[in-house]
């Protein structure tokens, strides 16, 4: 039974959803303790691997992916945990994707490191998976990509949330 985790989380992009809002919430370096942060990084690490290769299409559909994902768990811990130590960035998980927005220009170099690409008609840094495929030539504006996929909102880096 999943303690923070409630609903329990149907895909990855959903499970990674709720990871960075939990972890938003509960950091020690964000007003959260310790152990409740090793209690949503426990239950974390073990719906991670059930969920690991599930996924929502754009027309909300539940799908298994062929190959499967060489991502890890502790990964993606990493990648929020590296994030939310950048002040006056939005991160948002949209689909498959993490983009971050806001005052990123300081964070520039940082953020290339961690393997985001800079989309320069989105104006927005992005990050998708390394097996990921474009499947349209449509190109798409943020607010229709959110629409399409979803988003349960934005959580910039000084923790303040913004529904959607």
């Amino acid at each position: 039974m999943n303690k923070f985790f409630k609903p329990a989380p149907e895909t990855l992009e959903e499970l990674k959803s709720m990871y960075r809002k939990l972890a938003m919430q509960h950091h020690p370096d964000r007003g959260g303790s310790h152990e409740a942060m090793k209690g949503v990084n426990a239950e974390y690490e073990e719906l991670f691997p059930k969920l690991k290769d599930v996924h929502k299409t754009k027309d909300g559909k539940t799908y298994t992916a062929h190959q499967e994902s060489t991502e890890t768990a502790e990964q993606f811990r990493e990648l929020i945990s590296e994030l939310m130590k950048m002040e006056n960035i939005t991160i948002e998980i949209i689909g498959c994707f993490v983009w971050v927005t806001g005052d990123t220009k300081p964070h520039k170099d940082k953020l290339k490191a961690l393997k985001f690409k800079w989309h320069t008609k989105k104006i927005a840094w992005y990050l998708k998976p390394e097996d990921y495929k474009k499947r349209s030539r449509k190109d798409y504006d943020l607010d229709e990509i959110r629409s399409m996929y979803g988003t349960s909102g934005e959580i910039n880096s000084n923790g303040i949330a913004k529904i959607r």
